[in-house]
């Protein structure tokens, strides 16, 4: 995929990973991101002051629909992270809801934006799930399972989207040092708090342009060969202290 000359769309761009690509991309191509936090848009603006921000929420994507002629790449990384005890019942779930943040805008954005960007001579859709997909964190279960349904969507629309001009990527990143639930991984006093943002995006931007469409966490790799025998003595590793 060519990294320049485009017109890009990031969710949640004006933070973490979404501010890095944006940074890097910024450069060779025009920039679009949107956000809930008009604060946080307007610094993203005045480090980068050629780029386009909108205040608007995924949950509602007809918000941002009005920049979808213009768009060649779409990168769904707008994204919460919550801890919730699923023995407190339905009281856990209250508060911001995770599905339609992280799954409902990714699937809802995706088939919104199909129509414009299968007009492109080059186009592109990169969703940005998460290793947690792949074996989940018991602390984190509705984040994961979210994450879990973006990855299977991932690999469904790449498949029907094969004979178009649109190309279809998944991120499935490790830790990445940013907001997301920050505040538990200190209340856990979790000792890797992740890989720099600014180095996740570079990666990003390099598996784009090589046309790797799983970039991943390099601990993924294994388990593409692994057995659920493995992945279930990963996922007990990962949630002994659960």
């Amino acid at each position: 995929m060519d990294v320049e000359g485009n017109k890009i769309l990031i969710t949640g761009g004006a933070t973490g990973i979404g501010l890095e690509l944006a940074k890097i991309f910024a450069k060779d191509n025009e920039i679009y991101i949107c956000g809930r936090r008009k604060e946080k848009l307007d610094e993203a603006k005045k480090i980068l002051p050629s780029i386009h921000i909108k205040v608007a929420d995924v949950r509602n994507p007809k918000e941002i629909m009005e920049w979808a002629k213009d768009i060649n790449i779409l990168i769904n990384n707008a994204g919460i992270q919550r801890a919730i005890d699923l023995k407190e019942g339905i009281k856990g779930l209250e508060g911001e809801n995770e599905i339609k943040i992280n799954l409902e805008a990714t699937i809802y954005l995706s088939t919104l934006f199909i129509p414009f960007l299968e007009s492109k001579k080059e186009a592109a859709i990169v969703n940005i799930s998460s290793g947690l997909a792949i074996t989940p964190l018991a602390a984190v279960p509705i984040y994961c399972a979210t994450k879990a349904g973006v990855h299977t969507f991932t690999k469904c629309l790449r498949s029907q989207l094969s004979d178009t001009s649109i190309k279809v990527f998944e991120v499935l990143p490790p830790i990445v040092i940013s907001e997301l639930n920050m505040e538990y991984r200190k209340k856990v006093g979790t000792t890797n708090t992740g890989i720099k943002s600014d180095k996740c995006a570079a990666s990003i931007v390099d598996g784009l342009e090589k046309d790797k469409f799983e970039i991943e966490n390099p601990a993924l790799e294994n388990l593409k060969t692994a057995t659920m025998k493995d992945i279930d003595k990963l996922f007990e590793k990962m949630n002994g202290r659960w």
